[in-house]
Formats: C-alpha cells, structure tokens, sequence
C-alpha cells in the first residue's frame, strides 16, 4: 500500500474526566462540572512497535496529564476553545501528524432533556 493514502496509525484516549470551570455563565465558572475529553492521535506506530520503543511513539500516560491539565487551566467560555487548546497540547508532541478532540459537556445548561452536548475538531501539522 502507498504510504501517501494509508491510514495513520493512532492512539485513543476516551473518556477522560476533568473538573473545570468553563462556560458562559458565571454559575458554571464558579461551581464548576466534569468535562469528558476524547483525543484520537495519529502517529506512526511502526517504528516503535518494531523496535519496541517507548521513545518512537507517544506516552498515553503523559498525554492524558497533559490533557487533564490543559482543561484545568484558566477558564474560558466556550468548550470549542478547550478543543483547539487540547488540540494544541497533541500537535506538541513530535511524533502526532493529527489529533482529533471531541469535548462532552453532559451538565451543559440546557433547559430540555439532553444526554450530552459535544463538539468535535481535527487538526493536522500544518
């Protein structure tokens, strides 16, 4: 297979829970509640899995602390801004060609019954 159109191997955290203070509302900026994060990586897995190599491939551990505290910080009011700044985190790492984070606010302030309200977004190294 060409390596041009093959699909990037990734790595998937799913899941993580993070206690913030972001929203529009200064309910949700001072009490709080959980965010769910989802990070898809694409990194080329080959090297180190044929080597056996932590240092070729990207630490999930390391990630998922990284990302928990990228959430943690400053608040803000959209979770489209906590996306692009997870996001940002991923694209730090040398190793990720492309993260996809979708952010999951399910105590989001909506007046009709709802299980969960998310956005997602896809970034590449440019």
């Amino acid at each position: 297979m060409d390596d041009v159109h093959r699909t990037p191997d990734r790595i998937t955290l799913t899941g993580v829970r993070v206690r913030a203070h972001h929203g529009v509302f200064d309910f949700e900026r001072e009490q709080g509640q959980e965010f769910v994060i989802d990070v898809s990586v694409a990194v080329d897995l080959a090297a180190a899995a044929s080597g056996d190599d932590l240092d070729r491939t990207v630490h999930y551990g390391e990630l998922a602390e990284a990302v928990v505290a990228a959430v943690e910080r400053d608040p803000v009011d959209l979770i489209e801004t906590v996306a692009e700044r997870v996001a940002g985190v991923a694209l730090a790492y040398p190793a990720v060609e492309e993260v996809e984070v979708t952010v999951h606010k399910p105590e989001a302030p909506i007046s009709v019954p709802f299980a969960d309200v998310a956005v997602t977004i896809v970034r590449s190294r440019a």
